[in-house]
């Protein structure tokens, strides 16, 4: 019996399920970077306090400088584009 060459193989539904799955995550942090721009900055993990190196004094977190948040990386991406619009459009 002859084989056709235009039969689906499971590679190819695989391959497919897989490039969907990540449009998909790609889309919902896309959402999520909108809704919510701002994370807990990693340094100090939202505190916005350091401590000295003896332990006693607290002072400013300097990657974000005591606000405790940090501006997602989606969210530059979607600033960047957003910039690169506006200066296309004047």
């Amino acid at each position: 019996m002859a084989t056709l060459a235009a039969t689906a193989t499971q590679q190819t539904t695989l391959i497919g399920a897989l490039v969907l799955a990540a449009l998909i995550a790609t889309l919902c942090y896309g959402i999520g970077c909108w809704i919510w721009p701002f994370g807990a900055c990693r340094k100090c993990h939202g505190s916005g306090k350091r401590r000295s190196p003896f332990g006693r004094a607290f002072g400013l977190c300097r990657r974000c400088h005591g606000d405790g948040r940090r501006l997602r990386i989606g969210r530059r991406i979607i600033n960047s584009l957003r910039e690169l619009q506006d200066k296309g459009t004047r």
